[in-house]
């Protein structure tokens, strides 16, 4: 798990920690350009090569592999000095980071790694370390130093600091670590039990649920754009690269960050109440990528779908709740009572059967839809993991207690922020593939 604090470095640690993303980025661009020529050198032709657009490598050169670019950055020392100044492991992480995403781009196909401009390396990490570096208020990072931290909360008895990286918002204003903690600690998961809801998301309502509540969707950043379109406008009318140009710059990313914040502490507490109401909890699995390039993207990105309905999850984990994502097609078209297909226009906010006189909010009623297309869905789940047990040659008996758990009561946990052996328990999710795009002819 992941624990995010704020640190706040003096003026001499601040500049030494953006040279070290600065080298850090220097680094991943130069083990791109070794990948990258060593690539080009082979899809020349087979009897010769160019001499004037391709850089010609001997066919006996392997592939420029993560480990052999991190055993040349000892001898990249030598003549690259600025290098002996960042901690050996950080630079390696850099080479690390762009071989993750060479291998992403194969297994998927598209998104080659691109050169970082100036600014764009935001992080560094420290992959390890012997002891725990976190000391009351201080935490001791590697050739840094002491740095004050505001504990905002304590981590959890039982729990090992693995890795920590530092992040820069706000245009290096701001400092950040991400803490990765872990616990050898058996962690159950969680059955469908007690109270449950289906859940509706939409702009005009942030979030419908199926009993008839709704949360109001605040307007994060239509709140904030007069005040941000006068910081750009001031902005745009420095002149570039100059030092008031920069704080105006600075400004601008401070608003952003703001906003940001605001966003994301309106989502967890959302979440929080939806736990407080129920323990079983269904929600619509939306194409958030889709919706960010309608006719509707700004306020589609304003709301953000997609991290409410990840923070979501994850705190139903933390709190014990089961979670699961359900097919939303049609949730809003279909009656909940009759189940009669019912068209109606995005203008309409009203649902009104024909077939069974059923009449309530258009929200409510693809709420409700969510709800059974969950139970549904939950119910075949169970029943094919029993009928997987059964060929398997468990009793009967055994098979039952398998498939449908009475109560996850007094389960061991791993979860932040509790003790070890509270009622808390992490959902395993399931395969998204599939379930929301068409397949390809």
């Amino acid at each position: 798990m992941n624990y995010t604090y704020r640190i706040y470095p003096n003026t001499d640690q601040s500049a030494q920690m953006l040279e070290w993303m600065e080298t850090s980025r220097k680094v991943y661009n130069r083990a791109l350009r070794e990948l990258k020529d060593w690539i080009n050198s082979r899809k020349c032709m087979i009897d010769r090569c160019s001499l004037d657009r391709e850089y010609i490598i001997p066919a006996d050169v392997p592939f420029p592999s993560y480990h052999r670019q991190q055993n040349d950055l000892p001898k990249l020392k030598e003549s690259w000095t600025d290098l002996k100044n960042v901690h050996s492991q950080v630079l390696q992480t850099a080479i690390r980071r762009l071989h993750d995403t060479w291998e992403a781009f194969k297994e998927r196909g598209h998104g080659f790694p691109r050169f970082k401009k100036y600014g764009q390396f935001k992080s560094f990490v420290f992959p390890q370390f012997k002891t725990n570096p976190i000391c009351g208020d201080i935490i001791n990072l590697p050739k840094i130093g002491n740095v004050p931290m505001s504990l905002s909360r304590c981590i959890p008895d039982g729990f090992n600091v693995k890795q920590v990286r530092v992040l820069s918002k706000a245009r290096g204003t701001q400092w950040y670590i991400v803490v990765s903690i872990q616990s050898d600690v058996c962690v159950p998961d969680v059955p469908i039990y007690g109270r449950t809801i289906g859940i509706d998301l939409g702009l005009e309502r942030f979030a419908t649920v199926s009993d008839g509540s709704f949360f109001e969707r605040p307007k994060f950043l239509k709140s904030q754009h007069r005040k941000l379109k006068l910081l750009q406008r001031r902005a745009a009318r420095k002149l570039h690269r100059s030092t008031n140009w920069e704080k105006a710059q600075i400004k601008v990313a401070r608003l952003h960050h703001h906003v940001a914040n605001t966003r994301k502490d309106f989502h967890f507490k959302t979440a929080h109440q939806l736990c407080d109401q129920a323990e079983t909890i269904f929600a619509e699995d939306l194409n958030t990528v889709g919706l960010n390039r309608g006719m509707l993207r700004k306020d589609c990105i304003d709301a953000s779908f997609g991290q409410f309905l990840s923070l979501l999850e994850w705190i139903c984990s933390q709190r014990g709740a089961f979670f699961m994502r359900v097919n939303p097609n049609g949730t809003s078209q279909t009656c909940p009572h009759c189940g009669a297909t019912v068209r109606k226009p995005l203008a309409e906010r009203e649902h009104h059967c024909p077939e069974c006189g059923y009449q309530t909010h258009r929200d409510h009623a693809a709420a409700e839809m969510v709800l059974l297309r969950g139970l549904n869905q939950a119910e075949n789940a169970v029943f094919s993991q029993g009928e997987t047990l059964k060929a398997m040659g468990f009793p009967q008996e055994e098979r039952f207690s398998k498939t449908v758990p009475v109560d996850n009561r007094g389960m061991e946990t791993a979860c932040a922020g509790v003790l070890p052996g509270s009622v808390m328990a992490r959902q395993v999710s399931k395969s998204r593939k599939g379930k929301t795009r068409k397949s390809k002819k």
